[in-house]
């Protein structure tokens, strides 16, 4: 913008810092960096999560569902995570607004139910369900990878029968007649250990 309109970048950025935008006369600079709040954007059905924004930073971020990610959507951003420190900045929205509140959306992290406890009394607690859905994933992954390892078991010991029944035969004909070991195959041509492998790209589908 400052190139297009002949004109030098950082005096164009210290200008729209300093005077512009009215960053230096903004009634919450003083503890920005810590929290910032806009009770005006409260509304009855909220979200809670935490995200990294830079260097390993955790910031908290409550958000107004109604405003779907547009303008107003921020509730409030405080740095940390810790119930108590989080729980106690966001009691300082208005105790109208927050008691106002029906629904607050979090992960299925304890420390963030607390906090919405401690933050809306009266607000009902609703995990999200993406990582609801995550969890039963795992949980029918890890059945798929017992299973696999059991058909494996399986498969292994078939072939350590096949061996010694090989070894123990008396003669050249009955080793040719035993034969080399061979899979069971299943209708579609594939063992089972490959099955119950390939498995997870379908059951784990959505």
């Amino acid at each position: 913008m400052a190139a297009r309109n002949g004109l030098n970048g950082q005096t164009l950025r210290k200008q729209y810092k300093d005077v512009i935008s009215g960053y230096r006369a903004w009634d919450q600079l003083e503890h920005a960096e810590e929290y910032i709040l806009f009770p005006e954007n409260i509304g009855a059905d909220l979200s809670l999560d935490e995200t990294c924004l830079s260097n390993g930073e955790v910031y908290t971020l409550l958000t107004n569902k109604a405003a779907h990610g547009r303008k107003g959507t921020l509730v409030a951003m405080i740095r940390g995570v810790a119930t108590d420190a989080v729980s106690g900045i966001l009691r300082r929205l208005p105790h109208r607004e927050r008691m106002s509140v029906r629904t607050v959306t979090t992960d299925l992290s304890s420390a963030m139910m607390l906090t919405v406890r401690k933050a809306f009394p009266a607000a009902k607690l609703i995990n999200d369900r993406f990582h609801v859905q995550q969890l039963m994933s795992e949980a029918v992954d890890q059945l798929r990878i017992h299973y696999r390892w059991k058909v494996l078991d399986a498969e292994n010991q078939a072939v350590r029968e096949h061996r010694q029944k090989k070894k123990e035969a008396k003669s050249k004909a009955e080793r040719e007649r035993i034969g080399k070991w061979e899979p069971e195959r299943m209708e579609n041509g594939e063992t089972l250990p490959q099955i119950v492998s390939r498995s997870k790209h379908i059951i784990l589908k959505h």
